[in-house]
């Protein structure tokens, strides 16, 4: 089926989700996948050409070209979502949904790449800017452990955009900024249960092919 919905992919990066998303939804979508250019594993020119943020995600849908992670879910689940995996004001679940929407880039994403960049320059992880961060994403990967002793997903036994947003940051990114993951077991389950979902399996396949997910608590290294 065709679509007027493209999806710019930068391999090995959080328009994953967007993939994932998609899939879930089982809407149509054009796949774009560009490469991170070494040195520096940056964006390539022809994201930056896309959008003046020079960062993936980006989608195209007709004239409009949209970045940002959040603005892209949002418009996605309203234009196509049909109500599926959201959860509106008057779920019980509802506060949850929201927090979880967007604490992986309002909060988790921030710090734990502060601690990553901050290593690439020679950071002593003791230092007090290192340690702050550091301390911010362990809170959130400790509140979240917390959460899926609860239910199945972030926001209840079924799956919602919320988890679709929050796996990125504790698989692929990985490859960044390795974690191990094994005092939150909640955690790796709740990553095993992605992992088994057919719409992942294949956004992974058509985004990532030949990348193992990153669901274990720890990870196998990649093969050199």
């Amino acid at each position: 089926m065709s679509s007027t919905l493209t999806i710019h992919h930068l391999r090995k990066s959080q328009s994953e989700r967007v993939v994932w998303l998609c899939e879930e939804l089982g809407i149509p979508y054009n796949l774009e996948c560009h490469d991170r250019v070494p040195p520096a594993m940056l964006a390539p020119e022809s994201i930056r050409r896309l959008h003046w943020s020079g960062t993936a995600p980006v989608i195209q849908d007709g004239d409009i070209t949209l970045a940002e992670s959040g603005a892209i879910f949002e418009y996605i689940l309203a234009k196509y979502g049909n109500g599926k995996l959201v959860l509106g004001p008057t779920h019980p679940k509802y506060a949850d949904y929201l927090l979880w929407l967007h604490q992986a880039n309002g909060t988790y994403m921030p710090a734990v790449t502060s601690v990553m960049l901050g290593r690439m320059k020679g950071d002593d992880d003791e230092s007090p800017t290192q340690k702050v961060m550091q301390n911010r994403a362990n809170a959130n990967l400790q509140a979240m452990e917390k959460q899926l002793g609860t239910s199945a997903y972030l926001a209840g036994d079924e799956l919602t955009a919320a988890d679709c947003m929050s796996v990125f940051g504790l698989t692929t990114f990985r490859l960044f900024i390795p974690s191990d993951l094994t005092e939150y077991p909640n955690i790796v389950a709740w990553l095993q249960r992605v992992g088994q979902r057919e719409a992942y399996k294949r956004a992974m396949q058509k985004g990532e092919p030949g990348l193992e997910p990153m669901l274990a608590a720890v990870p196998q290294p990649l093969a050199q």
